[in-house]
């Protein structure tokens, strides 16, 4: 039956007569077979293209969630990162006291710091990575807050111990403007080679008013060789502070000062280039760096 000979009749609608065609059986199962085969090739491409529709669209949401985890990553690496340099910054504000107080000899005795977290663990690429970044870093972080809060305690009970100490303590700035020439070696202004600088040379302009960093007694008020008109001030525990150069002083000797008042006003007396305050701090009489004091 299927490779019999079928003939077909077609009959013209309002013409007379008709056409006969003649068909194998396998043709038309052939034909047939074609057919279903099309519709099933056309079901199974519908139904891919739908699940690659639905496919797309998890992908999608996908992306967005890693771009929101990835930007809350960021976030928490900058808060992570500022909240390191807090740490750093108290770090060292509590060495600086430490020094002025005398309970360390050097900055760098400090604990370690944990370290800028985005210079030390980022960029990383995979989020399971840098939660275990973070969460390393947040462990050093937490470490080094419990080392601080027992040095914090230390020094409190040091400072309580000697409230009168800070008061008589260089530690704010004599005067605005920019450090033009800092402590220690350096060629001469005036051409003659290398010299020692014995403190800050602090520019500005002339008549800018010059203040006490700390209480204590005026012993110099005078003009003093090449230092032109100059102040010195005896803080107690060994400590003078010399203000050279001046314009005018504003104080004499034996008064007492406090913190913030003013001495004179920047000058140009005595050798210098340039309208600027010389500003020294001297231990025992030997000069040191004033910003071993200066709280900035």
């Amino acid at each position: 039956m299927l490779f019999g000979k079928y003939q077909i009749v077609i009959f013209r609608e309002g013409r007379s007569g008709s056409r006969n065609m003649h068909i194998r059986g396998w043709v038309c199962a052939l034909a047939i077979i074609f057919v279903l085969a099309l519709l099933a090739c056309n079901a199974w491409l519908w139904n891919e293209w739908l699940d690659d529709l639905k496919i797309k669209s998890e992908l999608k949401n996908a992306q967005l969630v890693i771009d929101e985890q990835r930007h809350q990553t960021i976030n928490l690496a900058g808060r992570i990162t500022a909240l390191s340099q807090d740490l750093e910054r108290v770090q060292k504000f509590d060495s600086r006291l430490r020094l002025m107080m005398n309970m360390e000899k050097d900055a760098a005795e400090i604990g370690d710091s944990p370290g800028d977290f985005s210079r030390t663990y980022l960029p990383v690429h995979r989020q399971a990575l840098a939660a275990r970044k973070m969460q390393e870093f947040l462990d050093r972080l937490s470490e080094a807050t419990k080392l601080e809060e027992v040095r914090q305690q230390d020094l409190l009970r040091t400072l309580r111990e000697n409230r009168g100490i800070l008061t008589s303590m260089p530690s704010i700035w004599p005067v605005t403007g920019f450090v033009s020439s800092s402590f220690g070696g350096r060629r001469s202004p005036f051409g003659m080679g290398s010299q020692f600088h014995k403190g800050l040379d602090i520019s500005n302009r002339i008549g800018t008013p010059i203040v006490a960093p700390a209480d204590g007694t005026v012993i110099l008020s005078r003009p003093d060789g090449a230092y032109g008109n100059s102040v010195e001030i005896n803080h107690g525990g060994g400590i003078i502070t010399k203000y050279a150069h001046m314009q005018r002083a504003t104080v004499k000797e034996g008064d007492w000062v406090k913190r913030g008042q003013v001495l004179g006003h920047i000058g140009m007396t005595g050798r210098t280039t340039g309208p600027h305050l010389h500003y020294e701090v001297r231990v025992n009489g030997v000069p040191v760096n004033p910003m071993r004091y200066i709280l900035e």
